[in-house]
């Protein structure tokens, strides 16, 4: 009997994929607390809400995220 594919913990938490399982999103860096610090045009660059993951970088978060695209295909058919 195979093992189990288990969802790479952190990566769940940073990345999220839309119900077809097809585009990746990401949140920024650097925007969490102690922001005064940042001068004002970085932080305006860094407002922007989710951006798509790379397409040289999408194969290794699917590798990190299998059991939960596994997931939600099977809630899609059933």
């Amino acid at each position: 009997m195979a093992t189990k594919a288990k969802t790479n913990r952190g990566a769940a938490k940073r990345f999220r994929v839309n119900s077809a399982g097809t585009v990746i999103k990401r949140r920024r860096t650097n925007r969490n607390h102690i922001l005064s610090k940042h001068g004002q045009n970085r932080k305006r660059r860094l407002r922007c809400r989710g951006l798509n993951v790379s397409a040289s970088n999408v194969l290794k978060v699917f590798k990190l995220l299998r059991s939960k695209l596994i997931s939600s295909k099977s809630k899609q058919e059933a």
